[in-house]
């Protein structure tokens, strides 16, 4: 029993140590743009084009980009805001598969908790947009929505890419959800849906103009 309340302990100690590089790695920050999507799309894919352009707007501002740091739609954020004003982030974690750390990141970051890596998306985060993507991207959609609408932290733009991908939860929020009453119907306004990237970072520069 005692060697498994030291195990216990040891842990409690390498997640401090999460926190305390991760806080001190991006201490410099003045707000950057936390971006979620799948890991699973490939370069030729339209969405990771979409991922590039993103990436170009938002650090062309000087606006920092802040991903998963994995594959796929990360990677492309990543790949678009690499080497521009703005500083490319990637919040890596240790999974079993899918998760590599792309080679477009001036900061890169390894975490083992998903919880202290959560934490790092939100503390820095001026907007957050969702690409196409799965559990993942869903996973931190939701934990974002719910800081939000219980005012643990500052309202700052949602946005979710891509109509046709979103519409189906939209409208399973709308007709399931909101028609039983699990939210109210000012929740739905927590959020934005859009068509193009070039949209979202309209969204995110308009938010961000009035606090320079």
């Amino acid at each position: 029993m005692l060697d498994a309340k030291m195990a216990e302990a040891w842990r409690v100690l390498r997640i401090q140590s999460e926190l305390v590089d991760g806080i001190e790695r991006l201490i410099a920050l003045s707000g950057a743009v936390t971006v979620f999507g799948g890991a699973r799309f490939t370069e030729s894919s339209p969405e990771y084009r979409q991922g590039v352009k993103l990436g170009e707007l938002l650090a062309a501002e000087g606006i920092s980009v802040i991903t998963g740091g994995g594959p796929g739609l990360m990677e492309a954020c990543n790949r678009g805001a690499f080497a521009l004003p703005g500083t490319s982030i990637g919040l890596n974690i240790e999974l079993p598969f899918e998760q590599t750390a792309n080679p477009y990141q001036d900061i890169s970051l390894n975490f083992r908790y998903f919880f202290v890596r959560k934490f790092m998306f939100v503390k820095h985060a001026v907007g957050f947009v969702g690409l196409p993507g799965g559990y993942g991207t869903l996973d931190e959609l939701f934990e974002a929505l719910t800081l939000v609408q219980t005012q643990k932290v500052r309202r700052f733009p949602i946005v979710l890419v891509d109509r046709n991908y979103w519409r189906g939860l939209y409208n399973w929020l709308v007709d399931t959800v909101l028609e039983r009453d699990c939210i109210d119907a000012g929740d739905l306004d927590l959020f934005h849906i859009v068509e193009t990237v070039e949209e979202a970072a309209d969204l995110i520069l308009q938010f961000m103009r009035p606090q320079e």
